[in-house]
């Protein structure tokens, strides 16, 4: 009887060991190996939403939890080329576009940076932490309050200009045409709106794509062209 069982037991050793083996055999790989494969791939740089903060029923997180367990992964150390938190140089340009538009670049993901920075924030989370990077960057945003509903609206050509164009076209940086030379403007103004707007969406000599701001739509562009036309006592149709 014990030679039985001995011989039984060791027929189900050889079984056992035989199926890892005949998996090698036909080319599958045991599951330890596939593990230690992806570990070996991982990306250097990760962002860990497991142990982020879930909103509350009341108000929402604040724009502290989701910058701590989101984006300072990157603006802390400027991963990516992001803006570090702090480094107001950097992010004068981006505050002075406006917080709508911030918070509509965020929500969209723009260049390394995925869509809502890669976390489950509604609209008035990511805005309280958009408000929360730019403040310690040198903004005055306020943040808003739990079912404030936020505000999508397009911004003015007056607006856009101001913050950013006019940064090169009030000195001629870059060879972009002064606001101060009318002749310049007349020439280019001569092609029609809709011309000039397609211009500037493509870019021309070194002024990049929509002039280095993605996120403007084609009706801001166009309001902000009227505007710098209109600047310099011309009218353009």
């Amino acid at each position: 009887m014990f030679s039985n069982v001995s011989r039984s037991l060791a027929v189900a050793g050889v079984f056992a060991l035989s199926v890892p083996l005949a998996a090698v055999a036909m080319g599958g790989k045991p599951k330890a190996d596939d593990e230690a494969a992806n570990a070996r791939i991982q990306p250097v740089a990760r962002v860990d939403l497991a142990n982020a903060p879930k909103a509350t029923a009341s108000n929402g997180r604040s724009g502290e939890e989701i910058y701590k367990a989101v984006c300072g992964a990157c603006h802390e150390a400027g991963v990516a080329g992001a803006p570090k938190t702090g480094d107001k140089a950097a992010w004068a340009p981006r505050i002075g576009v406006g917080l709508d538009v911030l918070v509509k670049t965020a929500k969209a993901g723009k260049n390394a940076m995925p869509p809502k920075g890669g976390s489950d924030a509604n609209d008035v989370e990511l805005t309280r932490a958009v408000v929360y990077m730019a403040n310690k960057s040198g903004a005055s945003f306020k943040e808003p309050a739990a079912g404030e509903k936020i505000a999508s609206g397009e911004r003015s050509g007056e607006q856009i200009a101001k913050a950013a164009c006019l940064k090169c076209h009030e000195t001629g940086e870059k060879g972009a045409p002064k606001i101060s030379d009318k002749a310049a403007w007349a020439q280019r103004g001569s092609k029609g709106l809709d011309a000039v707007t397609k211009t500037v969406i493509r870019g021309h000599g070194n002024m990049p794509a929509r002039g280095g701001m993605a996120d403007l739509t084609d009706p801001e562009l166009k309001a902000t062209i009227a505007y710098l036309f209109k600047q310099v006592g011309s009218d353009i149709k």
